[in-house]
């Protein structure tokens, strides 16, 4: 049996509810991971979900900044929260699925306007927190598991409008690019989005800055979703929700939704 597992930086889990309910509703994943709830957990509408069939929470949250959740309509089992780097930001939960696959949700660092880490403390935090999730995956060895998320890094060329643009710009530099790969290829993670879709242009964040957005197309691939070999994802499962960006009052993210039949 297929579970299908949706992930979506929400940018406000209280502000977008109505649309996180859309999204439940049309799309009907059987677990949403979002990130950037921006909500104390307590404070997260946790009613009308339940009341549109996703009951089930694990949660990390703060005030008004970062934030992780995971909806489930399928039991969950509290799989524990890391923080990678001892700054108490909310940028990791985990559950573990009745079919025995863990989730593992992560909101990684912006890093901020300037990619120096000796003159810019968020960039250099970036690149700490990546560090340790390379020194966790190689130290874990992570199994039945998947990874999704934020992960703040656009990897390839082609998922970013412009490479030769993007080079000096947080989220494609070549120190994060490879501290990115050291992370998946540490912890034996397969890129499933890239799996499912290897060549050409691939976006799921547009900025805000933009009016016209999806003409300009001028997009990052900021969000993915990552499986160790024996999650059983399900080839050809992968899509990336474009049309979502565009609902009223939208993130700046678009989901992403795979399948899995471990």
């Amino acid at each position: 049996m297929t579970t299908t597992i949706c992930t979506w930086n929400i940018n406000s889990v209280r502000l977008r509810a109505d649309i996180v309910l859309r999204l439940l509703a049309e799309q009907a994943p059987d677990v949403l991971c979002l990130q950037e709830t921006k909500s104390p957990v307590d404070k997260i509408p946790l009613q009308i979900f339940a009341d549109a069939g996703y009951g089930h929470i694990v949660a990390e949250g703060n005030k008004g900044y970062n934030g992780v959740a995971i909806l489930s309509r399928l039991p969950l089992v509290d799989a524990g929260t890391m923080a990678f780097c001892d700054t108490g930001h909310a940028r990791h939960c985990a559950a573990t699925l009745p079919n025995g696959l863990t989730v593992h949700n992560f909101y990684v660092p912006a890093g901020g306007d300037e990619p120096d880490p000796a003159t810019n403390p968020k960039f250099a935090h970036k690149l700490e927190f990546l560090a340790n999730m390379a020194k966790w995956g190689a130290g874990t060895s992570p199994a039945k598991s998947v990874l999704v998320g934020d992960l703040n890094i656009a990897p390839r060329a082609d998922d970013v409008w412009s490479h030769k643009q993007l080079l000096k710009v947080v989220s494609h530099t070549p120190v994060e690019v490879e501290a990115l790969e050291k992370a998946r290829t540490d912890g034996g993670w397969i890129d499933t989005t890239r799996a499912d879709i290897p060549e050409g242009p691939l976006y799921s964040w547009w900025s805000y800055r933009s009016k016209d957005w999806s003409n300009a197309d001028k997009g990052r691939r900021l969000d993915h979703v990552w499986a160790t070999a024996d999650a059983g994802h399900v080839a050809g499962s992968t899509r990336i929700l474009r049309d979502v960006r565009g609902w009223e009052k939208p993130s700046d993210h678009a989901p992403i939704i795979a399948g899995f039949a471990p």
